[in-house]
């Protein structure tokens, strides 16, 4: 042993033996100089333990966080960020590189409803993101069959992802589409292929092989992808690169970022791109067509609002289900959810309850308010939420109960009543989407949820613009009392949820995940910890979820599951069963299994610096200083 260094040499285990003899021959001994030669060495850095440590930290900074799924879309949106650009250009930048990167879950022919508050005007708006149904879209084409199909040529709403990345530099960016797109470009000439997409590739090859330019697209000579190989889409490239060039000779002609910016835009819907994608259509057996592209318009919008717990919590309006999250959290308000303790089996019977409660009425009520009659203000009415809370009883529920908002909407009822109901079809294969939320220095907050154009199933892509097509039609209903029924131009009421909260109007986060009919009820998960407890934000999105599969299904069959409730097994035995005993139905998941990935960055508002989580359901990543 080296005298000058005592420890020097030493391993573990000795020096654990080492520090525990110095440290009761320091008690023993003399207070002094002798004693204070004898203090143990610090505990090893690999053996310290934070009192509230998580499976991944909790990202802070100062200058801008972004949080989405993929690390490529991650990256397109920190370099916009590091170039100048704020929290909407980044955000385009990631949803560009997603549909790009993540094209298991969502490609550039789908839909992406986004959410902004811009810091300057301290205002929230909606861009819409959701597409309409084509012209030549009737019940009628689909009556035979039973159900709408997820994939494919008929499996689409007009393509709107697009639309609304530009109007949403539009309204809160400060560069053009030509810059925010080049990461996105610079990937479709070639990324590497990881784990996850490869196995989805491989999965997915038969279904895929039903259409013809996507298999080409996907499976060059009919070849799978392997992990670590660079994966490349010349056409995509191309189409990318069309909508870029436009937006910059735009700009060189006029000065002009936003003129510019639609530039880029209508070179996709108006020019000869989607000349290519609707004679591909057609010519599939699509309904789809040149004009339907050419006609389509997004528009900003303000969102629905209600204030829980606090805060102000920012969502799409009926055209989406994002106002049943506003519903749950004002039934469980009304229940008295914030006296109870988080995790516990009362707790998680009133979220459940009141998840329940709302995604019923999501179904009964919501549609596109430009075309059903939806009685909006009676949904978000507080003696609404409270009338619904006095449904929840001590034992859950094993039947569907609508509400009335009628009843507190002001006026009289002037739509037919429906039920909704599961159809006799077999089921038709889902897929998923993804999130991106980003918040900048200056405390702007974007949150978008972009989908379809998704593999599972089939991808179809139109011709040979490598632009794989939605998957959205198969979320309306062709009963021709629902709010949600099929209309050509109408939108269907989709699942995709961002979200933003704000804090005595100041910006609080931007929240959002993927998973369908989850998407709302694994937010209000941990919304309800943040809001109503204070909870982390990292913390609460690791905590213990629950997920109810109680109501009809928006996609295919529309499938229930009365009383079902998904519970991951990381909820103690005690509490499990102390819900099975008020006739839940439990179906105990992993520890993380739950099927979600919530991704979430904001400003603490103590401090005015940022934060941002992602979670360890999903392959989720944010990054941010």
């Amino acid at each position: 042993m080296n005298d000058e260094n005592p420890i020097a040499g030493m391993n573990r285990r000795a020096l654990g033996k080492w520090a525990l003899a110095t440290g009761a021959a320091a008690i023993a001994g003399p207070i002094g100089a002798s004693a204070q030669a004898q203090t143990p060495p610090p505990p090893e850095p690999t053996r310290l333990k934070s009192a509230g440590e998580t499976l991944r930290p909790e990202i802070v900074g100062q200058f801008g966080i972004v949080a989405a799924g993929r690390h490529y879309a991650v990256a397109a949106g920190t370099r916009i960020l590091m170039a100048g650009g704020n929290a909407t250009d980044a955000g385009v930048a990631a949803v560009f590189a997603a549909a790009v990167t993540e094209i298991s879950h969502f490609g550039f022919g789908g839909e992406a409803p986004t959410i902004i508050y811009d810091a300057a005007t301290k205002k929230a708006s909606v861009v819409n993101g959701q597409g309409t149904a084509p012209a030549l879209a009737t019940v009628d084409q689909f009556a035979a069959l039973g159900v709408i199909p997820g994939n494919g040529p008929n499996g689409g709403t007009v393509p709107a992802m697009v639309d609304a990345m530009a109007l949403a530099l539009q309204l809160n960016g400060t560069m053009t589409l030509d810059q925010v797109m080049a990461p996105a470009i610079e990937l479709a000439d070639g990324f590497v292929m990881y784990n996850f997409l490869a196995e989805v590739f491989v999965s997915q090859q038969k279904p895929t092989s039903k259409y013809k330019n996507a298999y080409d697209a996907y499976y060059p000579g009919g070849r799978l992808p392997r992990t670590g190989e660079i994966f490349r889409q010349p056409n995509l490239a191309r189409t990318m690169r069309t909508i870029a060039t436009a937006d910059r000779q735009a700009f060189a002609r006029t000065k002009n970022r936003k003129a510019a910016i639609q530039a880029g835009r209508d070179a996709f819907y108006k020019g000869d791109i989607a000349r290519r994608i609707g004679a591909a259509m057609e010519a599939d057996g699509g309904l789809m067509r040149y004009a339907d592209l050419a006609n389509y318009k997004g528009r900003v919008e303000p969102p629905a609002t209600t204030q829980a717990f606090g805060y102000t919590v920012c969502k799409g309006g009926f055209w989406s289900q994002g106002p049943a999250l506003l519903l749950a959290l004002n039934i469980a308000e009304a229940a008295g959810i914030s006296a109870m303790e988080p995790g516990s089996d009362a707790y998680l019977h009133i979220l459940a309850e009141a998840i329940k409660l709302a995604f019923d009425d999501r179904n009964a009520f919501f549609g596109d308010p430009d075309f059903a009659s939806v009685p909006m203000q009676g949904l978000l009415s507080k003696p609404y939420a409270a009338a619904r809370a006095r449904d929840i009883r001590p034992q859950a529920s094993l039947e569907h109960r609508y509400g009335d908002p009628w009843a507190f909407e002001g006026r009289r009822r002037d739509t037919p009543s429906f039920t909704p109901r599961m159809l006799k079809k077999p089921p038709v294969p889902t897929a998923d989407t993804t999130a991106i939320e980003v918040v900048d220095r200056h405390g702007n907050l974007f949150s978008c949820t972009p989908s379809s154009g998704w593999m599972l199933g089939g991808a179809y892509i139109a011709g040979d613009t490598g632009v794989p097509m939605s998957n959205r039609m198969t979320i309306f209903d062709l009963d021709p009392d629902s709010p949600n029924v099929l209309v050509p131009g109408k939108r269907p009421r989709t699942t995709l949820s961002p979200s933003l909260v704000l804090k005595d109007g100041a910006p609080f986060l931007a929240i959002g995940t993927p998973g369908g009919d989850n998407q709302d009820q694994q937010i209000m998960n941990v919304l309800l910890r943040v809001l109503a407890f204070g909870e982390p934000l990292q913390a609460a999105i690791e905590a213990p979820r629950i997920n109810s599969n109680h109501f009809h299904s928006s996609f295919g069959v529309k499938k229930d599951e009365p009383g079902v409730l998904e519970i991951e097994d990381r909820v103690p035995q005690a509490v499990r069963d102390a819900l099975s005993a008020r006739g839940h139905k439990l179906d105990v998941l992993r520890p993380f299994g739950v099927s979600t990935g919530i991704v979430a960055a904001g400003v603490v508002p103590e401090t005015g610096t940022l934060r941002g989580g992602a979670d360890v359901r999903r392959e989720r990543y944010v990054f941010g200083w």
